[in-house]
């Protein structure tokens, strides 16, 4: 298995309006709970806008980085860390990152 296997790459987990174009918060939810039960963290990057972090067990880590820009290397060696850290404790653990449009973070 190499790393990227584990890696989910997504758009903004949204909620109300924002749910028919972006991924509704529920599914994205149901879809890691289903597929990667109790061995998932979710990572959002994004500076502008969270959520609630019960949607996902509470496996929500925040690096706010600002759209269209980089990281700060304190925030970038924080997420590599962290991610290392979560990635180590059980070889099914998976990351599901994301910013808000899915690409640009």
């Amino acid at each position: 298995v190499s790393s990227t296997d584990r890696i989910i790459a997504m758009s903004f987990p949204s909620s109300g309006k924002q749910s028919f174009y972006r991924n509704p918060i529920k599914e994205v939810a149901r879809f890691l709970d289903t597929k990667h039960p109790d061995h998932y963290k979710v990572y959002n990057l994004c500076s502008e806008k969270g959520y609630d972090p019960k949607y996902f067990h509470y496996r929500v880590e925040r690096i706010f980085i600002d759209d269209h820009n980089v990281p700060a290397l304190q925030d970038m060696l924080k997420f590599t860390a962290s991610v290392r850290e979560w990635m180590s404790q059980d070889e099914k653990n998976i990351i599901a990152i994301h910013c808000k449009g899915g690409k640009g973070r």
